[in-house]
């Protein structure tokens, strides 16, 4: 917008104040309208509030209708160091006696001791296979479906700690080498990788010295008794864990028997002298914070969006969806889903039944002696929640509260609708604005040239009058 800073000097008036002047009163509509889309982004940023409150409703009921929710199951020890448990989803409560008789442990071989793990020990092939040990060691049954891998042992690799590294290095192999240092030098350790019986090994050895069983060289890895060869001492065999649980015995390639029990994994620690007391239940601690966290969610979303409406007489101020019929509407409704009764369950109709108390400002609180009542009738509790019928008379709580959030929150539905409305509103502002501005420009240059062209009128007429008063003056000299 272009500004005369001479407008007025042929005048005397002061145009530019007067022209600011009614420019202002040309912009109040336009002030009004700025003001109502302050309104407008308050209830937008209440609904979207409004929105994530509902979600969270939403999410609380859909965790009330997972059958999981319901299965959830826990589990304690008598001696945990000894036992240890875990359970998942579904577990059948009940409780069990378990006595340790022995750990699963890894095969594990020595060597003869030498100087030191730089000393040479020889060259040639070592040949690993993997399987189970008679008893007295008299044979050995290779590993169904595999097959023996042989590790290489050549020039500049035949040190102790070199073979070491060759064997740590050899991929596929089940068996990891150490060196143990004490008193009478250093030894080379061979174990299993895994625990079992069934995970023992046998180690043969092509000697370049030719002779594999002579304990020299590179035989005193050796460890293959059937065949004489013996370099290397077993001093540990590759055995499965056992115990018993309520007088069966059970064994297990490892330490934890996973599934011995229904949906129950047990931990093995140590070697017990009597039975272990193990006890499954289900778990309804994790089931009352489920519905604690719907209560938490639904008095949240009740609060917000009282305040959201309300209108306090004292300070004569309104929250900014104050008379928002929508708004109201949303806690109507949760109401009467919340009040109203079913037949989903046989035990319990109303939600007071289960300990759910509706306020007197319309929130939820729960009693918890009765909630206890209602995990005495679990599979009632759960239908009063999530049983889903096509009637919504004999759906669950959470069913029917699930479908409302849903449909409150979908793509047509009460909370979209309004926000969408209040974007069109919003976007109708803008452009009412932009047409006001349009209008207000025009009118103040229109002004401004009026003022211009009074001001040039002026002028002249100054002129003019000045030029009459000097004649006037003349004449009267004459």
């Amino acid at each position: 917008m272009s500004t005369f800073s001479s407008l007025g000097i042929g005048s005397g008036l002061d145009a530019n104040a007067i022209v600011s002047q009614l420019v202002a009163l040309e912009r109040r509509p336009i002030e009004l309208l700025k003001g109502e889309a302050t309104k407008i982004d308050a209830r937008l940023s209440s609904f979207g509030r409004i929105q994530s409150a509902l979600d969270a409703v939403r999410s609380a009921a859909r965790t009330l209708t997972d059958s999981s929710t319901w299965r959830a199951a826990s589990a304690t020890s008598s001696d945990a160091t000894a036992v240890g448990v875990t359970v998942s989803s579904g577990s059948t409560p009940g409780s069990y006696a378990v006595q340790v008789g022995r750990l699963a442990a890894a095969q594990m071989n020595a060597s003869s001791a030498l100087a030191t793990a730089q000393t040479v020990v020889g060259k040639g092939t070592l040949r690993f296979e993997m399987g189970s040990w008679a008893a007295d060691e008299s044979a050995f049954t290779p590993r169904s479906g595999g097959s023996a891998i042989e590790v290489t042992i050549g020039d500049g690799e035949d040190t102790l700690e070199k073979i070491r590294d060759k064997i740590n290095n050899t991929s596929g192999l089940d068996v990891r080498a150490s060196i143990v240092n004490d008193a009478s030098g250093a030894r080379l350790v061979l174990q299993s990788r895994s625990t079992g019986a069934d995970n023992g090994f046998r180690l043969q050895v092509v000697d370049d010295d030719g002779n594999a069983t002579d304990a020299a060289g590179l035989s005193r890895l050796a460890y293959d008794p059937p065949a004489g060869a013996t370099g290397a001492a077993r001093t540990q065999a590759g055995v499965n864990a056992q115990a018993t649980i309520n007088g069966l015995q059970v064994e297990s390639a490892t330490n934890s028997m996973s599934n011995v029990i229904d949906g129950v994994s047990l931990t093995l620690g140590k070697v017990t002298t009597g039975a272990v007391d193990v006890s499954v239940s289900h778990d309804t601690a994790s089931m009352r914070k489920s519905i604690e966290g719907f209560v938490a969610a639904y008095n949240d979303l009740v609060k917000l969006v009282r305040e959201q409406t309300k209108y306090d007489e004292a300070s004569k101020s309104a929250g900014p969806l104050q008379g928002d019929r929508t708004a109201i509407g949303i806690l109507g409704q949760l109401r009467s889903v919340i009040g109203a009764s079913s037949t989903a369950s046989s035990s319990f109709a109303r939600a007071a039944d289960i300990g759910l108390q509706t306020q007197t400002d319309g929130t939820l609180k729960l009693d918890g002696s009765k909630l206890d009542e209602g995990f005495g009738a679990l599979s009632q509790l759960q239908n009063f929640f999530a049983a889903a019928t096509e009637s919504s008379a004999s759906s669950g709580l959470a069913v029917r509260l699930r479908a409302l959030t849903d449909q409150m929150l979908g793509a047509d539905g009460a909370v979209s609708s309004r926000q969408e409305g209040l974007r069109e509103r919003k976007a109708n502002n803008g452009k009412r604005q932009a047409s006001l501005e349009d209008r207000i420009a025009l009118t103040e240059k229109r002004l401004r040239a009026q003022y211009q062209a009074l001001d040039s009128s002026m002028a002249k007429l100054g002129n003019l009058s000045n030029y009459v008063s000097q004649q006037v003056s003349n004449w009267n000299k004459a």
